[in-house]
């Protein structure tokens, strides 16, 4: 027993670290956008880092693009919020998952590796519905 808590106590910090792991990356942004990560923002500039759980947000006359670790690309309009709920990149374990909500706004989204070697573990959930990314290509909107 004692082993057990010991081992459990080891890998603890591990968790943490990967929890605090980018899962993605700004690469583009025109005009004012933001990421909110436990509830600080930054300005979004190419490079910022996206975790599971920042808010991406764009203002008017506004686009950002970010690039997941899996390829997924997301590129989002003017007056846009989405948050990433969860993201999981483990193909080599065969943990594979990506959530995100969109509030408001577009969405252009292109499906990386994920999408491909498990469609069911990608959704995308809309004040009206959800989408269930098949590995595709698609543009959705969300209006007031």
């Amino acid at each position: 027993m004692k082993n057990k808590i010991l081992a459990l106590m080891l890998s603890a910090p591990m968790l943490v670290l990967a929890a605090d792991s980018p899962v993605g990356f700004v690469k583009t942004v025109n005009g004012e956008a933001s990421v909110s990560h436990q509830g600080k923002a930054v300005r979004a500039e190419v490079g910022t880092p996206v975790f599971a759980g920042s808010v991406l947000r764009t203002a008017a006359q506004a686009s950002l693009g970010v690039t997941f670790k899996d390829e997924t690309v997301m590129s989002f309009g003017p007056n846009t919020e989405l948050t990433v709920t969860e993201y999981l990149y483990a193909p080599g374990q065969g943990k594979l998952k990506m959530g995100s909500k969109l509030t408001r706004g577009s969405l252009n989204y292109v499906s990386g590796v994920i999408a491909k070697l498990q469609p069911d573990a990608v959704s995308i959930e809309t004040p009206t519905g959800t989408i269930g990314v098949r590995g595709t290509h698609f543009l959705v909107n969300v209006g007031e």
